[in-house]
């Protein structure tokens, strides 16, 4: 198993649980991080075993944003070659799955390969979710949080703006208005507001928010179609780019594909016979 700096990966049944590991730094986000998030994905994408990823935080903490040393050596000069972004650009890795429609060219910068992952990616938001922590969550395709996480942009309490892809991923989420709310105020917001709002899924109970997030995992695993779900997870997200007459044509495409996958036979097959699905992929 190869070792990932700042971070923890492990493969409990069909699913990849993925811990942000700087507890006694509430996980604030480091460059290391950045890189071993990158390849413990593409670990997870390579292993057929896993079906579903989780990504969560280590301690009482989910992320706390840029580590602020960080921070503190950007200059204004040179601020391109800051060691956040340069960990960005070090590690290349091809996420096209080849499942459902293209999303790569609408999903670029340091964080938009997840919408390239064919698996679906769940943020388990177990405590403080803040700056660039946020803005990672928001990448994922759910978020769960625990009754105890807080949410805040921070970036207006810093002086800065809102930074990659937030001001186009928190409205679609939220709605404009509650964007706005949250990037200007820079306000902390709880876990039932973040839910009421639809910030995240679902708020779970903390005593056993990370058991209920894996068996909600363990159940994508398990009962559905890995191959409908990387179709529709691209589907979904390139949805976002297409008028509604683009999205049918799509689809149909993907509808008349899928009729001839194995998926689609075992779909119908464990029905009829009333027993457990095996579904693999194909």
């Amino acid at each position: 198993m190869p070792h990932y700096e700042d971070l923890t990966y492990e493969v409990k049944g069909r699913v990849a649980l993925l811990t942000l590991d700087r507890p006694d730094k509430l996980n604030a986000w480091t460059a290391a991080m950045e890189k071993s998030l990158k390849q413990a994905l593409a670990a997870a994408v390579a292993d057929d075993n896993v079906r579903v990823i989780v990504v969560t935080g280590a301690g009482r903490g989910f992320c706390a944003g840029a580590d602020m040393g960080l921070l503190q050596s950007i200059k204004a000069d040179n601020w391109e070659e800051r060691e956040l972004a340069q960990a960005a650009r070090e590690e290349e890795v091809d996420f096209a799955s080849g499942l459902g429609p293209d999303v790569s060219p609408h999903y670029g910068g340091r964080f938009g390969y997840l919408m390239q992952v064919k698996k679906p990616i769940i943020a388990a938001i177990n405590g403080p979710a803040a700056g660039l922590g946020l803005v990672v969550a928001l990448y994922a395709d759910m978020r769960f949080a625990g009754s105890d996480a807080k949410f805040t942009t921070a970036f207006a309490q810093r002086g800065l703006i809102a930074e990659h892809g937030i001001s186009w991923l928190l409205p679609r989420l939220v709605g404009p208005a509650h964007a706005l709310d949250l990037l200007l105020s820079a306000r902390k917001v709880t876990a039932d507001e973040a839910e009421r709002m639809g910030l995240v899924n679902k708020v779970f109970e903390q005593v056993n928010f990370m058991g209920a997030v894996m068996d909600y995992a363990r159940a994508l695993a398990e009962t559905v179609s890995p191959r409908s779900m990387g179709v529709m997870k691209a589907q979904v997200w390139k949805s976002l780019f297409q008028d509604f007459n683009e999205a049918l044509a799509v689809g149909d495409s993907e509808m008349q594909k899928s009729f001839a996958t194995a998926d689609f036979k075992e779909g119908v097959a464990h029905f009829v016979e009333k027993r457990k699905a095996n579904f693999t992929g194909r």
